[in-house]
């Protein structure tokens, strides 16, 4: 069979629901209804988002605020690096702010880490500006580029941010600088907020002499007052939930992911792999915009799904080792190369254009092509057929 991705619908997931047992009973009806049969190797996925909501992991603006204060001091705190996100950061910012006296903002330019764009990189070009180099104030960035907005949303995040920082009560100063050590002139307490670059950015800052240096991993790594909590990935990976509550990533992921597989493996007498996954990991050709602002696509996965894809390019042997064959022969001996194939590939020319990615961010990227992001209703999705091959 060809490579199938379903999405599943399932019911309005709330906190306190069993999500095994929904995600268990949705994929077993679907399949009766639309005429499927699970089969070995098949991959069930469901989103974080439902995971964590079910299990309620939640936190507030003060929880964020009171982890902040007491962990960075309650002054002047730098923020390196945030995405430009009123989804991902607006109220984590908010929740920063109340903990502080004042917020020293620095963003990078001419875009954010994931691609969101303050000021075109062509116009950039033009001001003789040195992004690597020039620390700009907001008056010197207004001077050389105005007043640019998100090309999507329409924010200028420059005065969004800085509103929001102020309604919580604090002192409001936003840079543009692209060195993390930037931040030391106007604070020694610094949180960074860059996702996929935060460890470097953290040990620059620490290098140049920061008294603190945490990131958003170290804010909510556990509970405060009862609140939720991410022990690995603190505030990394939270959504808005409501104006004053974020959503976290999910604690429980690799627990749901092995549950949800055995549960459907005692079912079928198959061997069903799972997964919990998130933002897919792909960049959009035309806004730029790279897509996963979660820490990692898949937070939990069974065994199965460890490694990366060993396979052979199909045209290079077509037109390479067997260019001198058609037809019946030709398909026999790619067949037989395939069944033949050493258990790493690595280095052969024959795999040149394949794609070195994990199997989870793979499949994580494709589940949410499949989801989306939307109304479907579909936060479960079966992939089915995924791992066998022109051979098979």
């Amino acid at each position: 069979m060809a490579t199938i991705s379903r999405g599943i619908k399932a019911p309005i997931i709330r906190e306190g629901d069993d999500i095994v047992s929904i995600v268990y009973n949705c994929v077993l009806s679907a399949s009766k209804e639309q005429g499927f049969t699970l089969r070995d190797r098949d991959v069930v996925a469901v989103t974080e988002a439902v995971v964590a909501r079910a299990a309620g992991n939640y936190a507030t603006v003060d929880a964020i605020a009171e982890d902040v204060r007491r962990k960075l001091g309650g002054n002047t705190i730098g923020l390196v690096f945030p995405i430009l996100s009123r989804n991902r950061f607006a109220i984590c910012l908010r929740g920063i702010a109340r903990g502080a006296r004042k917020v020293v903002v620095q963003l990078g330019y001419p875009s954010d880490e994931v691609g969101n764009h303050l000021v075109d990189i062509d116009a950039l070009d033009d001001s003789g500006i040195d992004p690597y180099k020039d620390v700009l104030t907001v008056a010197e960035f207004r001077r050389h580029f105005g007043t640019p907005l998100h090309p999507f949303t329409g924010v200028d995040y420059i005065s969004y941010y800085t509103q929001l920082i102020e309604e919580e009560g604090a002192e409001a100063e936003i840079i543009l600088a692209n060195r993390p050590e930037a931040i030391l002139s106007y604070s020694d307490k610094v949180l960074c907020c860059d996702t996929h670059t935060r460890f470097r950015t953290q040990r620059r800052i620490l290098a140049a002499g920061a008294d603190v240096c945490l990131t958003l991993c170290d804010i909510l790594n556990s509970p405060v007052n009862g609140s939720g909590y991410n022990e690995k990935y603190g505030l990394l990976g939270s959504n808005k939930a409501t104006e004053g509550v974020v959503k976290l990533f999910p604690n429980n992921a690799q627990e749901v992911a092995e549950a949800i597989s055995a549960r459907l493996c005692a079912a079928t007498g198959n061997k069903i792999e799972a997964m919990v996954y998130g933002d897919g990991a792909f960049k959009d050709p035309v806004g730029k915009i790279w897509e996963l602002a979660d820490p990692v696509v898949s937070p939990g996965f069974t065994d199965g799904l460890n490694g990366l894809p060993n396979e052979l390019k199909l045209k290079y042997l077509a037109d390479n080792d067997f260019a001198d064959l058609k037809g019946e022969e030709l398909r026999s001996a790619i067949e037989n190369a395939i069944r033949k194939k050493d258990a790493d590939l690595k280095g052969s020319m024959a795999t040149q254009g394949t794609t070195p990615r994990r199997l989870t961010d793979l499949l994580g990227s494709l589940c949410d092509l499949t989801s989306g992001s939307g109304d479907k209703g579909t936060p479960i999705v079966l992939v089915q057929g995924y791992f066998e091959n022109y051979a098979d």
